[in-house]
């Protein structure tokens, strides 16, 4: 979760520390700290809460100006959010400075010996152990990679680390197991000049020219050295770049008044984007790397899809859409629970894994899992680099740009777009779709770059309702329904109610209601309600009308989002909120919409932060 920058070159370091860090904060905001090589040592600033609490103690005691430096931001896990726990971690010598992502599973262990030995550890983390392990190593060796080689070999869990040392200047060294780690390649003064962060965005101020690292992985930067990257037993390893497609304006606020907005905004795009190159000059779907044989795909008779949180819900959606289209069996997993239950995996079966940064480590648990078992696996991605793709047998990349708000929004829609692409292409690699039907689906799904875009334009009325509820005494709890493809929707719509106004939200299948939550049902509750097209499935929508008539009965005021010109649920809805007609299957990228707006206004107007809620981060790279 933390974010991690490092710098080696001709600038100020801490300046493209603290650049760094500044679009990182999104990974963590419960405190900050930076260090610089200077004058033979290490100089360090460290304090709890936001970044700004940094900046604000640095333009009042400044650091030295040096040329290598380090940087975090925190996601506490490990002692809570203070100064003495905030990082860069320093031995007692204070000539190594170490910032640490993940867990130290054994660190105990290691404290206990580093104590007997006579080590002072004075905080409550994991990652203070690592600095002590590593002064130690360096005094023996003299190398700082080779110490964190035989420091990396100790550790138990997931981790990435980065590091400086007063006696070797000019050298920054990083390492990798289960977290995310990418090196940035610059031009600099002509010496050259290296990056090292958790995402690219912390970098690409500077340079769009990346390196990954791969699992179990050291990378030294030096300063007219170059990069050398090794495994933990010091083997040379092969190292793979890659060019960012987007610049430092994507991830910029853009003159919105948070990054939620405007990610809100760019979604008309972001699925467009997501779109483009999917068909061939033969007119047949394509991904963006497959390499599972067409005989294999063929050949499979089932489907896992494995996600968490936001990514689940656009995995539920698939899950309609995979079954209808191919006729396949498929299972829908929170990646958490997945290689807890045992599941029943073998050759035959696709196991499909859902992530924005694809980094999250519980799905990325379930990816290994999965394949231990002899299953393959294809992910969805929106980042270039990161190890679910690698690991993956397949991967179709969501092209979303940076996502900055730890609340989904983009992300969400364009992974619904892939999983709608993975179940076509199911369907034509297996010859249950024909390629004009396919044809017609892929034009249906260009459509909705444009209907997203029609949504956006008539939210006002949406934002004014959310700004009356957020000033209403007593007002906790809104409810959320919804049948068929409605039902992920209603859910995702009561997340991000819960992340954003910190309110209880909860969604359920409208079907459902008469089995229990209709006893939430109280005079004047808000419930939301996602209505089915009366086209597509009337069956449905007659069932969801009914609904509606049953929470009224009992004094709910109804919040519904309906198709135009559906004037059977016109008497019913307190609220109207109309939005464009699509088929069933495809109607969650239009529906989503005035929720995620809701959201963001209610909780803009309760006075909370949307961008960085409390007690979250935007990757997840801890079980």
């Amino acid at each position: 979760m933390c974010g991690i920058v490092g710098y080696v070159g001709g600038r100020s370091a801490l300046d493209v520390v603290l650049a760094g860090l500044q679009r990182l904060e999104y990974r963590g905001y419960d405190s900050a700290g930076a260090a610089v090589l200077a004058d033979g040592g290490i100089a360090a600033a460290r304090k709890a809460g936001k970044l700004a609490n940094l900046q604000k103690e640095l333009a009042e005691r400044p650091l030295p100006t040096g040329q290598a430096g380090i940087g975090h931001t925190r996601w506490a896990t490990h002692g809570g959010p203070t100064d003495g726990n905030a990082h860069p971690h320093l031995d007692n010598a204070g000539r190594v400075a170490v910032v640490h992502n993940g867990i130290i599973e054994n660190f105990a262990a290691l404290r206990t010996e580093l104590t007997a030995r006579g080590h002072e550890l004075t905080s409550e983390t994991d990652t203070e152990t690592v600095a002590h392990l590593l002064a130690e190593s360096f005094s023996s060796c003299g190398d700082l990679a080779e110490a964190m080689r035989q420091v990396c070999r100790r550790l138990e869990g997931a981790f990435t680390l980065v590091a400086m040392h007063a006696d070797d200047p000019g050298t920054v060294v990083g390492a990798r197991r289960n977290s995310p780690l990418v090196v940035g390649v610059g031009g600099g003064d002509g010496d050259g000049e290296y990056f090292l962060a958790s995402d690219v965005a912390a970098f690409i101020d500077h340079t769009r020219d990346a390196v990954e690292l791969g699992q179990n992985q050291v990378v030294e930067l030096r300063r007219g050295g170059g990069i050398t990257v090794t495994d933990f037993e010091g083997a040379p390893a092969d190292v793979r770049t890659f060019h960012v497609d987007w610049d430092a304006s994507a991830a910029e606020k853009s003159g919105y008044a948070s990054f939620m907005l405007k990610e809100i905004a760019e979604q008309p795009k972001a699925v467009a984007d997501t779109l483009l190159g999917r068909i061939d000059s033969s007119g047949l779907l394509t991904l963006d790397e497959v390499r599972i044989p067409v005989s294999v795909l063929r050949e499979v008779d089932k489907v896992v899809i494995v996600a968490c949180g936001t990514a689940y819900h656009s995995g539920m959606i698939a899950k309609y859409a995979i079954e209808h289209w191919t006729r396949i069996p498929c299972e829908m997993e929170l990646a958490s629970e997945f290689r807890y239950r045992d599941p029943i995996l073998d050759a035959r079966t696709l196991v499909v894994a859902v992530s924005q940064s694809g980094e999250t480590m519980d799905t990325l648990m379930a990816v290994r899992h999965a394949r231990e078992q002899g299953a393959h696996v294809l992910a969805i991605c929106n980042t270039n680099g990161s190890t679910i793709p690698r690991e993956s047998d397949a991967v179709l990349y969501t092209h979303a740009g940076p996502e900055v708000a730890v609340a989904s929004t983009k992300a969400f829609l364009t992974q619904l777009v892939a999983c709608y692409l993975v179940a076509l292409y199911l369907g034509q690699v297996r010859g249950t779709k024909w390629g004009d039907e396919i044809g017609d689906v892929v034009r249906e799904l260009s459509e909705i770059s444009t209907q997203v875009e029609d949504v956006l334009d008539t939210m006002e009325p949406v934002r004014e309702l959310a700004r009356g509820l957020a000033g209403e005494a007593g007002m906790n709890t809104v409810l959320f329904l919804g049948r068929h493809v409605g039902y992920p929707v209603a859910l995702e719509g009561a997340l991000k109610l819960k992340e954003l106004a910190y309110m209880h939200a909860e969604g359920f299948a409208a079907g459902e209601l008469k089995h229990g939550p209709i006893a939430l049902i109280e005079k004047g509750l808000p419930v939301v309600v996602v209505v089915p097209s009366p086209r597509g499935r009337s069956v449905l929508h007659g069932k969801i009308v009914s609904n509606i008539q049953e929470i009224r009965a009992r004094g709910a005021r109804t919040l519904v989002i309906a198709e135009r010109g559906d004037t059977a649920v016109v008497p019913y809805a307190d609220h109207l909120v109309e939005i464009p007609a699509t088929p069933t299957l495809l109607q969650p990228l239009v529906a989503t919409v005035p929720l995620q707006v809701f959201a963001c206004e209610l909780a803009t107007a309760r006075g909370n932060e949307v961008d960085q809620p409390r007690n979250l981060a935007k990757s997840v790279t801890v079980e």
